[in-house]
């Protein structure tokens, strides 16, 4: 990948390094967590941070040779707080019985912190390394788990997608050149409370 895009662009600039999965099963992704499975866990974190360490890496080291860049990785409100688990009674996704699996905040909040340790790591190298988390975002969702997820949220709404454009073009671009190590949270207020 590195090298297919350097060999047409010549340079990269910006990694958005994002990743999420659920694994290869959905009833094993959202087991209870005295039932949950190494096996599902391992998947998880496999995609969610093996997943971001190895792309890191590789754009890291072509930053490195290069002089700079910036490195944004997405991480979620649920790897900075803990999930309410009352808002998934009666919740679903997608028309499926859902909750939010302790492998995903796990794994999101290991993002926070490789961000952390990668942007003292790389900063003599002109590499600024920061995260982007988003709290709920509709994509599915039914109206239950709207409604109460909504309630938690200062604003009173989950987000949409197009909401993190701003700041994701804030974090690619030189106007925040100062900025490192940081983790900007855009979820409408949720984490205030």
């Amino acid at each position: 990948m590195v090298a297919a895009v350097v060999g047409d662009l010549g340079r990269i600039d910006v990694l958005v390094n994002n990743a999420a999965s659920k694994g290869s099963s959905l009833d094993e992704f959202f087991k209870p967590f005295e039932e949950y499975s190494l096996t599902t866990w391992r998947e998880v974190m496999s995609v969610n941070i093996d997943g971001l360490f190895l792309v890191a890496q590789a754009v890291g080291k072509q930053m490195k040779l290069q002089g700079g860049g910036s490195i944004i990785q997405t991480s979620s409100i649920y790897g900075v707080v803990a999930p309410d688990q009352r808002i998934y009674e009666g919740s679903e996704y997608n028309g499926r019985a859902i909750n939010s699996p302790a492998v995903y905040s796990a794994s999101k909040a290991a993002v926070v912190g490789l961000t952390s340790y990668l942007s003292t790591y790389w900063a003599n190298s002109g590499i600024r390394v920061n995260s982007l988390t988003p709290g709920g975002i509709s994509s599915g969702q039914n109206k239950t788990f709207d409604d109460k997820y909504s309630n938690r949220v200062p604003l009173g709404r989950m987000g949409n997608a197009s909401e993190l454009t701003g700041a994701l073009i804030y974090l690619a671009s030189d106007a925040s050149s100062y900025v490192t190590g940081q983790n900007l949270i855009v979820d409408g207020g949720l984490s205030t409370w």
